[in-house]
C-alpha cells in the first residue's frame, strides 16, 4: 500500500522545487513475540515468560513506553531489570531528533539481547500509520499514534495464544492528558513512576527516577533565590538585536562563585564575558551555552584571586577584602546569564554527602569535577552508598532551590580503589572505553595475514633499505620507521615510513566510524585505550622489527646542509632492521648507537650509517626551525614504574628528552610540513590540517610579570622574539628560573586545532613557526593522520575517493570531534597520573623535596615541586586572614603571579610529531 504527498517547495536561487514523498505500508510487519501465532516470524525479542514482578501487574506484560518516558527515565530503562520493551518507531524518530544522547543509548540497549527491547515500525504498518488531522499538533498526532500501535498490540496479542497465557500490554506515559485518553481507549496505562515503584522486588530502581516536573514543585522552597530565566523567544530577539550575547559557560574550578562565557566572533572578536555572584551565574552549569546580558562599565570587576570552594554558603559575594586589589586590576567586560540556550548536562561521578538527618532520603551529591555544582538527589541507599564513588544526572534546577536536583544513576565501586578510579576518569573526560563491539571486530582481517601478490605489484618494494623504528619503551603500536643512505650523486635519500593503517580501514565501515568516534588512542599510566583493535595496533600495522610492513613513504632527496632537492611519497613494503629484544629497550639500543656508535669512526655498517646521516641533518634542521621562530617550552612529565604483579607505582621520574627523540622529531615534523602542502596543493577545500593561533597578548601577563619580578624583559610581538627572550631570560643565582618562565609560557598557549582547509583562511603554526602544517605520523594511534593518509593516497593515484572526503562541512565536523577527543585525552592522561601519584604517596609518609611558588592567590599559594611533576594549592589559615605562616624563599617568591585557567597548551613540538 501506497500513500504519497506532494508539495513544492522555494529554492535559494528563486526557483520552485516540487517534492513528492512517498509513504508505503505494509501489513508483513512482525510483532515480535515469541508468543505470537498470527505473524509468519523467523525470529523473535520478546519473551513469552516476562519475569518481572509488580503489585500493580500481576500478569506478564510487555511494556510500551511513550517519548518522554525514553528521553527522562533512560537511567530505568538501561537497568537489567527492565525488559520485553517495545520501542515504536514513532518514539524513537522523536527521541533522535530531540536528544542525540538518549537516541544513541536506547538503541544501544534494542541491540543488547539479553534486554529483549524490540522495534515495532508502526509508521509503516498498515494497521498502525495515522495521518495527522487538520488542527492536531505533531506533538498529539504522536501521541495519538503511540495509543494506535499500543491498542493493535494489545487487539493482536489476544488472538494468539498469549491470551492463555494472561499476557497484556502496558502503556507508560507521564502526560496527563495522553494517559487519560489511552484509559479511554480501554488501554491499561501508568505513569512510568507509580509503575516502578510497583516492582517490589527491585526497590532500588526508585532512586534511579527522574523527577517529573510535580515532584520538583514538591522539594523546592517558596523562597526564590535566582532571576526567572528568559524565554527562548525574547532571547532570540535580544541576540538579533546586539542587547544579549550568545556564548558558552566556563565554570572556574578556583572559585565556584566566578565563571566566564566565552561568546566566539571573527578572528580577535571573541569576547569573555566575566561573571560573579550565584544571581549573576544564575543556575548555568558548566559547558551549557547560554545568554548573557553585559552590565554597564561601572558594573565590571576585575577576576576574583580568591579560591573558594563550595561549602554551602549561600553568600553572593566574594569576600570584601579583595576590593582593594580589584582597584590595581584590570577589570573585564562583566555580565549575567538571563538564559538558557542549550543544557550540556550529561552523568556526574562523584561521592555522597549523606544528610546529618536521621532517615532522611534527601542528600547532597559532590561531583568529581570541581567546575560542577553539588546536587540534591533521594535515595534510600545512602548507607550503602556511602563511601562509594557513584554517578548522578541532574534533573533541573528550579529558581527557588540553592542546588540543582537530580537522581541516582549508578554505582561505580569503592573511593580509592584502582578500577574505580581509572572508571571515573574515564567517565569524566568522556573516553569511549567499551570493548569493541562484534560488527566492528568483523571488519579485521582474517588471521593468519600476509602481503598478497596484489600488494606487491601496487607498491614500491623498500625492504631493501636499512630502516629504523623509533618508539618509547614497551611501546607496541610503532607506527613510524626512518631511513638515510647516500645516493651516487653524493646527495641524502632520507625516508620516515608511516604505518598504512588505511589500507585496512577503509571508508564507512563499522570499523572506520568507531575509530573516527574515539578519534584518538588514550595513554594512562600502564593502561591504553586504543583508538583500533589491537590486531591492528599491535600487530598488523605496528612497524615491528624483521617483518615486512605496508608502509606510507614520505622521501626527500637532500643535500648535506639539509636543503630539500626533491620529495616524493609512496606507498611501499618495508623491513625494518632494529632489533628489539629483552636485554636492551629500543630507547637505550638507539641511544647506545647515536651515542657511541655515531661518533666511532671506526663503525660503518648499515645502521650506523643511517643514524650518522639522520642524526646530522637533524640537528641542522632543529637550528634552521629555532631560527625561524620555534618555540621552545618546557612542561613536567612524570613516568611511573609499575609493579607487574599489583600494577602500583613503585617509582616516579621526570621524563627527559634524549638526543634520539629529537632527531626522529624533526623528520616527523618534516614529514607533517610536507605532507601538509601537498594535499593542500590538491585539495585547497577539503584538506585535513592543523594550526597553532597565536596567543591574544593578555595571556602573557601572567608570564611578562613573573619574568619582570627579576627584572628580565619578555618581548611577545612574534614567536621569534618570545624564543629570543626566553633563550636570554637567566638568573644567576637561580637556575630553575629559565624552566619556570618557560612553563609558564607553554600556559599562555592556545590550543593546537584541527580545521578544514576550506572553512577557514589562517593555517599558521605558531608553536612551530611553519605555514601550513598536519598530522600524518601517527596513524595507528590518531584518526586525523587516516583522514590525511585517504587525501594523500587520492593525491598521489593510490586510492580512490569517497563523498565526504571531499565535503568541506563534514570534514569540519569531524575536525570538531576531533579537536574535543584530543582535549579529553590530554585531561584523562594528566587525572592518571595526578591518582598515579597519590598511590605513590599513601604509603611513604612525609618527604621534603624543593618546591618552587608559582602563583600566589588572595587565600592561597600554588606550588609547583619539579621531581615529581605535581603542583598544589596550598591554603592559607582562614581564621587569619593577613598573611600565611609560611618561610618564602626570595629567590623564588619573585615568580609569584595571579593564576589563571587556562585552555589544555601546546607545550614541545613533540607533542605534534
Amino acid at each position: 500500500m501506497l500513500k504519497s504527498k506532494t508539495f513544492v517547495k522555494k529554492t535559494r536561487s528563486g526557483g520552485v522545487l516540487k517534492i513528492v514523498r512517498e509513504h508505503y505500508l505494509r501489513d508483513d510487519i512482525w510483532c515480535g513475540s515469541e508468543v505470537c501465532t498470527e505473524c509468519k516470524q523467523e525470529s523473535t525479542v520478546l519473551q513469552r515468560d516476562t519475569c518481572i514482578e509488580s503489585n500493580l501487574c500481576a500478569y506478564p506484560h510487555y511494556l510500551i513506553p511513550d517519548t518522554n518516558v525514553v528521553l527522562h527515565q533512560i537511567d530505568v530503562l538501561e537497568d537489567p531489570v527492565i525488559r520485553n520493551v517495545i520501542i515504536l518507531q514513532t518514539v524513537l524518530q522523536e527521541v533522535r531528533h530531540r536528544s542525540a544522547p538518549v537516541y544513541k543509548r536506547i538503541k544501544d540497549i534494542i541491540h543488547e539481547k539479553e534486554k529483549h527491547f524490540y522495534t515495532f515500525t508502526n509508521e509503516h504498518h498498515r494497521e498502525t500509520f495515522i495521518e495527522r488531522e487538520p488542527g492536531e499538533s505533531a506533538n498529539d498526532r504522536n501521541d495519538r499514534a503511540i495509543r494506535v500501535a499500543a491498542t493493535w498490540y494489545t487487539q493482536h496479542l489476544k488472538t494468539s495464544e498469549s491470551a492463555a497465557d494472561g499476557l497484556k500490554v502496558v502503556l507508560l506515559t507521564n502526560d496527563q492528558g495522553n494517559k487519560q485518553k489511552a484509559a479511554e481507549s480501554g488501554l491499561l496505562v501508568f505513569k512510568c513512576e507509580e509503575y516502578i515503584k510497583s516492582l517490589i522486588a527491585n526497590p532500588e530502581l526508585v532512586d534511579r527516577l527522574a523527577l517529573t516536573n510535580d515532584e520538583k514543585n514538591e522539594i523546592t522552597s517558596s523562597k526564590v533565590l535566582f532571576p526567572e530565566h528568559l524565554p527562548l523567544s525574547r532571547i532570540q530577539a535580544g541576540i538579533k538585536s546586539g542587547s544579549f550575547l550568545q556564548g558558552t559557560f566556563r565554570a572556574s574550578r578556583d572559585n565556584y562563585l566566578e565563571a566566564t562565557v566565552f561568546v566566539p566572533g571573527e578572528g580577535e572578536d571573541s569576547t569573555e564575558v566575566l561573571l560573579q555572584g550565584l544571581q549573576n551565574l544564575n543556575r548555568a552549569v558548566h559547558q551549557d551555552v547560554v545568554a548573557v546580558q553585559l552590565l554597564p562599565r561601572d558594573h565590571w570587576v576585575a577576576p576574583s584571586s580568591v579560591v573558594l570552594q563550595d561549602e554551602g554558603m549561600a553568600k553572593d559575594e566574594n569576600p570584601e577584602e579583595e576590593e582593594e586589589e580589584k582597584a590595581v586590576t584590570a577589570k573585564k567586560p562583566t555580565g549575567k546569564v538571563v538564559g538558557i540556550i542549550k543544557r550540556n548536562w550529561r552523568p556526574f561521578c562523584g561521592m555522597l554527602n549523606v544528610s546529618q538527618i536521621k532517615e532522611s532520603t534527601r542528600h547532597l551529591f559532590t561531583p568529581a569535577d570541581r567546575r560542577i555544582p553539588r546536587i540534591r538527589i533521594e535515595t534510600r541507599q545512602a548507607s550503602t552508598l556511602a563511601g562509594q564513588r557513584i554517578m548522578v544526572a541532574i534533573d533541573g534546577w528550579p529558581k527557588d532551590s540553592r542546588y540543582p536536583n537530580g537522581h541516582f544513576v549508578r554505582s561505580l565501586g569503592g573511593a580509592g580503589e584502582k578500577d574505580t578510579e581509572e572508571e571515573v576518569l574515564l567517565l569524566e573526560h568522556d573516553v569511549p572505553h567499551q570493548a569493541f563491539s562484534q560488527a566492528v571486530l568483523s571488519f579485521l582481517p582474517k588471521m593468519p595475514w600476509a602481503i598478497t601478490p596484489e600488494d606487491m605489484k601496487q607498491r614500491q618494494d623498500l625492504r631493501q633499505l636499512t630502516v629504523c623504528s623509533v618508539d618509547p619503551p614497551g611501546c607496541t603500536d610503532i607506527d613510524d620507521a626512518l631511513h638515510c643512505r647516500e645516493l651516487d650523486n653524493g646527495n641524502l635519500e632520507v625516508g620516515v615510513h608511516i604505518a598504512d593503517v588505511s589500507h585496512f580501514i577503509r571508508p564507512g565501515n563499522a570499523l572506520d566510524k568507531e575509530a573516527a568516534n574515539r578519534g584518538t588512542t588514550v595513554y594512562l599510566c600502564g593502561k591504553r585505550i586504543d583508538m583500533v583493535p589491537e590486531l591492528l595496533s599491535s600487530n598488523l600495522c605496528s612497524l615491528r622489527s624483521n617483518v615486512e610492513r605496508l608502509a606510507f613513504s614520505c622521501i626527500w632527496e637532500m643535500n648535506h646542509e639539509a636543503e630539500i632537492l626533491k620529495t616524493w611519497f609512496t606507498k611501499s613494503i618495508i623491513n625494518s632492521k632494529v632489533k628489539h629484544n629483552k636485554n636492551h629497550d629500543l630507547f637505550a639500543y638507539l641511544l647506545y648507537l647515536s651515542q657511541m656508535r655515531i661518533d666511532d669512526t671506526t663503525m660503518n655498517d648499515d645502521i650506523t650509517k643511517s643514524l650518522r646521516g639522520l642524526n646530522k641533518l637533524a640537528k641542522i634542521l632543529k637550528r634552521r626551525r629555532i631560527e625561524n621562530g620555534a618555540l621552545t617550552l618546557s612542561s613536567l612529565e612524570v613516568r611511573f614504574h609499575i609493579d607487574s604483579e599489583t600494577h602500583d607505582p613503585i617509582d616516579l621520574q621526570t621524563k627527559e628528552l634524549m638526543e634520539t627523540n629529537s632527531m626522529v622529531e624533526e623528520f616527523m615534523l618534516l614529514a607533517n610540513i610536507s605532507v601538509a602542502q601537498k594535499i593542500y596543493d590538491e585539495f585547497s577545500e577539503c584538506a585535513l590540517l592543523r594550526k597553532h593561533p597565536a596567543p591574544p597578548p593578555s595571556n602573557y601577563d601572567i608570564l611578562i610579570k613573573a619574568a619582570k619580578s627579576k627584572n628580565v624583559a619578555i618581548h611577545t610581538d612574534s614567536a621569534k622574539a618570545l624564543a629570543d627572550s626566553l633563550d636570554m631570560a637567566t638568573v644567576d643565582s637561580f637556575p630553575y628560573f629559565n624552566t619556570l618562565l618557560r612553563i609558564l609560557a607553554t600556559r599562555c598557549m592556545m590550543q593546537a586545532v584541527y580545521f578544514c582547509s576550506g572553512m577557514d583562511s589562517d593555517f599558521h603554526h605558531y608553536g612551530l613557526a611553519s605555514p601550513i602544517y598536519t598530522h600524518f605520523t601517527s596513524p595507528i594511534r590518531r584518526y586525523s593522520d587516516i583522514i590525511v593518509h585517504r587525501l594523500l593516497a587520492v593525491a598521489i593515484g593510490a586510492d580512490s575517493t569517497y563523498p565526504d572526503l571531499m565535503d568541506k562541512h563534514k570534514q569540519s565536523a569531524l575536525c570538531n570531534n576531533l579537536n574535543y577527543r584530543h582535549k579529553m585525552a590530554q585531561y584523562a592522561q594528566r587525572a592518571s597520573v595526578a591518582f598515579h601519584t597519590q598511590l605513590f604517596f599513601k604509603t611513604r609518609g612525609v618527604l621534603n623535596e624543593e618546591g618552587f611558588v608559582l602563583f600566589v592567590r588572595k587565600n592561597a599559594i600554588i606550588v609547583l615541586i619539579p621531581k615529581f611533576g605535581m603542583e598544589g594549592t596550598v591554603f592559607f589559615d582562614s581564621k587569619d586572614k593577613t598573611a600565611p605562616n609560611l618561610v618564602f624563599d626570595e629567590e623564588i617568591s619573585g615568580v609569584s603571579v595571579p593564576a589563571e585557567d587556562l585552555e589544555p597548551q601546546s607545550k614541545k613540538s613533540k607533542l605534534d610529531r
